[in-house]
């Protein structure tokens, strides 16, 4: 069988600009005349790994290990400075909160704008549209600017209409941390519905234990590079380890 998702030998390297402009115009200056100075950061090195279909996947790792870096070129908002990602299947992603949405809309409004710029077209989105309601059970706040929303609120109606139909790749990163325990179990069950039939799951949490709930497969980041690799209970009894270790 072919990996879904394949991550080959892949690096993404930023450029920190190691000097403090006042102004658009120094910086332009500065760059005209060759005086900007870069230091360069590897948020992953030489990454690879191979994601089957029908794998529920989790990514565990300190914050700045590299694992939203990894979603975005998973996703392709991130083009790899090195190596490649071969992705087989369509992506619903989960990994900014608040993406794709217009804070100044409401939630009305942005049902129809976010499930657009994930490929739906209006009719379809009106025909899932009470199905999204009651899901992210915010009836009574349809009308209300999404700016006055709380984040666990945000959360609730981004994951509703990223699920709505059954993709190949459902990526999930901290979505489920903003949310209430309730909130939280739903969006559990959903993600086990979607891999029942067929989708394949990338969850990133901070909670070891959810991911230990969940995941059949594993991978351990630190610092950009892959740490460890494969069963579930073996990389996170590691992980946890480490981090006794290091307390």
């Amino acid at each position: 069988m072919e990996p879904i998702i394949k991550v080959d030998n892949v690096s993404m390297c930023f450029n920190l600009s190691t000097e403090k402009h006042e102004s658009l115009k120094e910086y332009f200056l500065a760059l005209v005349q060759g005086r900007l100075h870069y230091d360069e950061f590897y948020a992953l090195r030489d990454i690879s790994l191979d994601i089957m279909p029908g794998d529920f996947y989790g990514l565990v790792g300190l914050n700045g290990s590299g694992k939203s870096t990894l979603l975005k070129t998973i996703a392709g908002v991130y083009k790899p400075s090195a190596g490649c990602v071969t992705v087989r299947g369509s992506i619903a992603p989960l990994i900014e909160l608040g993406a794709g949405f217009d804070m100044d809309l409401t939630a009305r409004e942005n049902i129809y704008l976010n499930g657009t710029v994930l490929g739906y077209s209006p009719k379809y989105i009106d025909s899932k549209f009470d199905e999204i309601v009651d899901f992210s059970e915010l009836q009574d706040f349809l009308d209300v600017p999404l700016k006055n929303y709380s984040s666990g609120m945000v959360a609730r109606i981004a994951f509703a209409i990223a699920t709505i139909t059954k993709p190949d790749i459902l990526i999930a990163d901290e979505i489920l941390s903003v949310g209430d325990f309730l909130f939280q179990q739903k969006c559990e069950q959903r993600m086990k519905e979607l891999m029942s039939g067929g989708t394949t799951v990338i969850l990133v949490s901070h909670s070891i234990e959810q991911v230990e709930r969940m995941c059949n497969k594993v991978a351990w980041l630190s610092h950009g590079h892959l740490k460890m690799n494969g069963d579930t209970t073996a990389v996170c009894e590691a992980y946890k380890q480490a981090q006794r270790g290091e307390a």
